[in-house]
């Protein structure tokens, strides 16, 4: 049976409904995974776990409960890539499902940039997120469940 893994620090507000009306729908088991408190909903299906501060504690936690075929939802790239090769799926918060085929062009890309940062020079960061990345997440997360439940 699928679960869902949300990498909580980020998990945009407008994301939230959209996340709980599905996995009720479904009933799927969802993980919310944070090292603060965030509250997508009340569910028999939604269990929330804090992990101590840090960067990537979440990240860790995520990566070692994650089996095959699960999804997880979350914009690092780096624990995109953790989950793919562990044979899992993961889609970003602008709706983009990261896969085998992809996952190593978005890590270079990152790392490339993080190179530039490094370097001194400026850089803009993402566009603010929208309505329309919400629908975009929606449509891909609908496609997926579709798919795979």
């Amino acid at each position: 049976m699928l679960s869902i893994y949300v990498d909580g620090d980020a998990f945009p507000n407008l994301l939230k409904p959209i996340l709980f009306r599905s996995l009720e729908r479904l009933k799927i088991q969802t993980f919310v995974v944070a090292n603060k408190k965030v509250d997508i909903g009340k569910s028999k299906h939604i269990h929330y776990i804090l992990v101590e501060s840090g960067a990537d504690e979440a990240d860790h936690k995520i990566a070692e409960m994650v089996q095959e075929g699960d999804l997880v939802i979350t914009a690092d790239i780096p624990l995109a890539d953790r989950v793919i090769s562990k044979n899992a799926h993961a889609i970003d918060h602008r709706g983009e499902l990261y896969s085998v085929d992809n996952i190593k062009q978005y890590l270079a890309m990152r790392n490339l940039m993080q190179t530039i940062r490094e370097s001194g020079a400026l850089t803009r960061g993402p566009a603010p997120f929208s309505q329309k990345d919400a629908h975009e997440f929606s449509n891909q997360l609908h496609k997926f469940l579709t798919k795979y439940c």
